[in-house]
């Protein structure tokens, strides 16, 4: 498999062409083709050898060209809701380098070329309130028995599914879910929520 996903690492410069066609934005392009990337690389091994065994680097290249498109045009798909809807959504004030903002022109913001950069994303600041329930909640899991403790936050804190945590684990998924049902009772319970 190492030497399948070599090959892919040498095809990136040829998905970055391919998105020339449908965009012009080269931060757009790099965050689409490092998207597909994690994508190859998250896909299920065996349905990745078949493909590059079929057809080799040929085949490869058609299926991530379908993926980019499709990451590129649909507002379904992990690349829109990780980067474009964000983007689509900040302040203009946010992107500009320059001091001197002339907002009496009227055209200004039309004319005006963004820098979309992850540089210029405004930084996410928690508030007292969140971090004082975030502190709740550990001096509660510390109360608990290590193993509720343990497999709840191998849930909540790292961001597995059920059936991620069960492979990782070995433990039934019915049994991790109540524990996780459990331990999160107990954290109402006692937070008052």
């Amino acid at each position: 498999m190492t030497d399948i996903y070599i090959e892919i690492s040498k095809l990136s410069d040829d998905f970055k062409e391919m998105c020339y066609g449908l965009t012009q934005d080269k931060n757009e392009i790099d965050e689409a083709v490092q998207e597909l990337m994690l994508y190859f690389l998250q896909m299920n091994p065996q349905t990745l050898k078949d493909i590059y065994e079929k057809d080799g680097t040929l085949g490869i290249i058609k299926y991530g060209a379908v993926a980019l498109k499709r990451s590129l045009t649909s507002k379904r798909s992990n690349y829109y809701y990780k980067y474009k809807k964000y983007y689509t959504h900040l302040d203009r004030f946010r992107y500009y380098s320059s001091s001197t903002i002339d907002e009496n022109n009227p055209n200004f913001y039309d004319n005006y070329n963004y820098n979309k950069d992850l540089s210029n994303l405004p930084e996410k600041k928690l508030d007292d309130y969140q971090w004082k329930k975030l502190e709740q909640i550990d001096k509660e899991l510390d109360k608990m028995n290590w193993y509720d403790k343990k497999i709840f936050e191998l849930y909540y804190y790292e961001g597995n599914t059920l059936d991620s945590l069960a492979k990782k684990t070995k433990i039934s998924r019915n049994s991790l879910f109540t524990t996780i049902d459990k331990v999160r009772d107990i954290l109402k319970k006692e937070l008052n929520e």
